[in-house]
């Protein structure tokens, strides 16, 4: 399965580049969906199935709504309000959330003998 993953930034991209496969290419709306960037993502993920992860903010919902539009068969992945957006979500909740998505093939699970340490 053709997988793509959008999300609002580049620290968004960054965070989850950190448990996702580099397989799986996540495109950046960088808070911005004019006529331009909407082709470029349509362009960009082709007939992969499309994933959005938005920040639970105003800024993130309004982006999900138009996403919402340009891509109605996307699934939807969402983060807790009490954290700072995706980029301020700890890596445990993330895999849950992608785990959750059906995503479990492409997740970096860490090592169990691991101790999590969150920036």
């Amino acid at each position: 399965m053709d997988v793509a993953i959008i999300v609002e930034g580049k620290n968004d991209k960054s965070r989850l580049s950190r448990v996702l496969s580099s397989e799986i290419p996540i495109h950046c709306t960088f808070g911005t969906l004019n006529t331009n960037r909407i082709e470029a993502l349509r362009k960009a993920v082709g007939n992969s199935q499309v994933y959005l992860f938005t920040d639970p903010d105003a800024s993130g919902r309004r982006i999900r709504g138009v996403l919402r539009d340009v891509f109605p068969d996307a699934e939807h992945i969402y983060t807790r309000r009490g954290y700072s957006g995706v980029e301020g979500t700890p890596e445990e909740y993330l895999i849950q959330q992608l785990e959750k998505a059906g995503l479990e093939e492409y997740i970096l699970y860490p090592d169990p003998s691991a101790v999590w340490i969150e920036e």
